[in-house]
């Protein structure tokens, strides 16, 4: 099983958001804001090579969106979901699958884009697309805290070309060999965490319930979560076990550090481990 960073590029969110609770003397001093208190995100996808598959989860925002949405999220850089793609020797239509984690704008835009006849198709044109039931459906009947994350030109044309399908999963139970999702619903329902056993190591792509190597700590939870305790909960867990086996954690939005593990200090809280930070 082969592992490969796809950039899909960043864009900035409102810091007070990203860190909730946290003071911004505090959060400041890891991601400093902008005069706008906006501060640099990722959007860093995963591509997982294994067996005959090529296996994509996530894609960023894509560039459907127009001035006012880009305005509002500033999307910058140089990075870009195909332009990643060509550097690891692939195109788009390489692509079997694409696991999309949830249908937040930042992690499905990509999955489509507008062909030259201004119709939405979907990006990866030889790609089966995979969420879950329950979260599509919360996805286009979106509650008033979501609606503006949920945006249906993103979502249901997937449907409309039939290449969306959804995993029918227990909780932890492998998706397929080597790969187990992992159901969260503290940052929204039924998102889907993998969990990757390599061979070597297990890397577990944390999505949206630790954006940043910066949201390790346990307070530092993301004011959008729709259950900010059931977050804390699916949190501790996955840290401790994280440190007891040895797991890999591997950030979506965090602008500079892919990949940690973790370690207790001196006392006895988990940290990241500066040792094998970008492991």
């Amino acid at each position: 099983m082969k592992l490969t960073t796809i950039h899909a590029g960043y864009f900035r969110l409102d810091g007070g958001a990203m860190f909730g609770i946290v003071p911004k003397r505090m959060w400041n001093k890891v991601n400093p804001a902008d005069e706008d208190n906006l501060c640099p995100w990722s959007m860093r996808c995963l591509l997982v090579e294994t067996g005959d598959r090529k296996i994509l989860i996530d894609t960023g925002m894509g560039n459907k969106q127009g001035a006012k949405f880009r305005d509002h999220f500033r999307p910058f850089g140089d990075e870009t979901l195909k332009g990643s793609l060509a550097k690891a020797g692939l195109t788009t239509s390489d692509i079997t699958d694409v696991l999309l984690t949830h249908l937040h704008f930042d992690h499905v835009g990509g999955a489509l884009e507008y062909n030259e006849l201004g119709e939405i198709v979907p990006t990866f044109e030889n790609a089966t697309y995979w969420s879950n039931e329950v979260h599509y459906n919360w996805a286009i009947n979106p509650n008033p805290r979501e609606k503006a994350s949920f945006l249906k030109e993103n979502i249901v044309p997937l449907m409309d070309a039939g290449v969306l399908q959804f995993i029918d999963i227990e909780q932890d139970a492998e998706w397929i060999p080597g790969i187990k999702i992992r159901l969260l619903y503290g940052h929204t329902e039924a998102m889907m965490m993998p969990i990757i056993d390599t061979g070597e190591r297990t890397v577990v792509y944390c999505c949206d319930l630790m954006p940043a190597s910066y949201h390790v700590p346990m307070p530092w939870i993301i004011a959008y979560d729709i259950r900010p305790m059931k977050t804390l909960e699916e949190k501790g867990k996955l840290l401790n076990e994280a440190l007891e086996n040895g797991y890999y954690l591997y950030f979506e939005h965090d602008p500079e550090t892919e990949m940690v593990c973790l370690r207790k200090n001196e006392i006895g809280r988990i940290v990241v481990d500066k040792r094998c930070v970008g492991a």
